[in-house]
């Protein structure tokens, strides 16, 4: 009964029938937007409205499928696949590479009418047959008056390596999934941090216990002041502040640390830094205006204590400038940095505060995963090596000569065809 078991679940039909599962799954946590809060899945999802007829956000909610690739069941699948995939390996793969190994010899010539190719020679040098083979590579091997002879034994390796790397792809996966976090975090320029906007972890989840400053955020511009680059220089710190890691990241360059990864995404302007006339210096917080194709920020600079006279200033990027209105809506000029406007109440601009904003990622089953795909291209290449064998009978003087292939059928014919001329 055991052996029934072992045999269905090593069954390739079971494995694709699995697979197929797997993919259907994977295509519905593609579809729904994952990890979302549940505000999102009652707006996009309502019981009123139902996709598809039944699709509502209970339903998404009850069956996880707003964490697809985190709940039991989908990796219950994931492990079931790496059985099924376990299990051909050593009841199929390997008993068929032993099989290869050994020395198959013909005993009788009513066998070569199963080969793929096979024909009958006379008034034929046995032995200069012999040395055509061997000069084509070919392992031989000789009882008395029968060969046998094979070449590339290592193709059959490949479908072994196939299957321990979607294995180790499966279990990087897996560890990925219950061990892996993202966070996101808006953070002050030369402001310090900890990891706290967890958006998904898994149920294995460490969060590191580091913080980390940002030293200095700014943006690249062009002459035609498009943005080229953001860039955030960063300080991780120990549980006693000191530094022991620094990095300038930007986009699609992250800073590496001790298994996380912090990167470039976003950023935000927060407000002004200005000193007044009696050398006091207020802080004015930034707006972004809504429904603008383009980000602009905007602030009132007071000039009374009522309130109602000031400046309007406007901003829509850190080149170290922003634009001054007065009351009425008339443009007054740029107002650059250290520079006194010379207003109703003369003001000094000493500095524009941003936020830059990072992506925080662990993944500690990325590096199976990247390993596991680096087999599956070496199995890929071994694959292409063709496993070829040849049989020799002598008999009398008839010389009874076959052969059979894995692939390449017709260059092994034209091998063939060359040897018996």
């Amino acid at each position: 009964m055991k052996q029934n078991i072992f045999k269905s679940v090593a069954d390739l039909r079971f494995a694709i029938f699995i697979l197929l599962v797997i993919a259907a799954f994977s295509v519905i946590g593609t579809v729904i937007e994952q990890d979302q809060s549940i505000e999102t899945y009652k707006l996009n999802y309502p019981l009123t409205n139902r996709v598809f007829g039944f699709l509502s956000w209970d339903i998404i909610l009850k069956f996880g499928l707003d964490h697809v690739y985190k709940t039991w069941w989908f990796i219950t699948l994931i492990l079931l696949f790496g059985i099924s995939l376990l299990t051909c390996t050593f009841l199929q793969q390997f008993p068929s590479l032993k099989i290869a190994r050994r020395c198959q010899f013909f005993r009788t010539t009513q066998q070569f009418c199963r080969l793929n190719i096979s024909t009958n020679l006379q008034h034929l040098s046995f032995s200069q047959l012999l040395f055509k083979i061997r000069e084509n590579n070919y392992s031989i091997f000789q009882q008395k008056n029968i060969i046998y002879c094979y070449k590339g034994l290592i193709g059959r390796i490949a479908p072994i390596i196939v299957h321990f790397s979607m294995i180790i792809i499966l279990i990087g996966a897996i560890i990925g999934s219950v061990s892996g976090f993202k966070a996101q975090e808006i953070v002050p320029k030369t402001e310090t941090f900890h990891i706290q906007n967890v958006l998904n972890n898994g149920q294995f989840t460490l969060i590191p216990k580091v913080s980390v400053r940002i030293n200095d955020f700014w943006i690249a511009y062009t002459k035609q002041t498009t943005i080229t680059q953001f860039y955030s220089d960063l300080s991780i710190l120990n549980v006693d502040g000191n530094e022991i890691h620094r990095k300038t990241i930007f986009v699609n360059s992250p800073a590496k640390y001790n298994g996380v990864d912090y990167y470039q995404t976003d950023w935000n302007i927060l407000g002004l830094r200005i000193k007044n006339k009696d050398f006091s210096i207020s802080q004015y917080p930034f707006i972004n205006l809504p429904n603008s194709k383009e980000k602009i920020w905007l602030t009132w600079v007071p000039s009374n204590q009522e309130l109602n006279e000031g400046l309007t200033v406007l901003i829509d990027n850190l080149q170290g400038y922003c634009s001054v209105y007065n009351t009425s809506g008339k443009f007054i000029g740029n107002f650059e940095l250290n520079e006194t406007l010379n207003a109703d109440t003369p003001i000094v601009l000493m500095d524009i505060l941003s936020s830059t904003g990072l992506q925080i990622k662990a993944d500690p089953g990325i590096l199976l995963i990247y390993l596991g795909f680096l087999f599956l291209m070496i199995s890929t290449l071994i694959s292409y090596i063709t496993y070829s064998q040849i049989w020799l009978v002598q008999d009398k003087k008839k010389i009874f000569i076959g052969g059979n292939t894995t692939r390449a059928t017709f260059d092994f014919e034209l091998e063939f065809l060359k040897l018996v001329k």
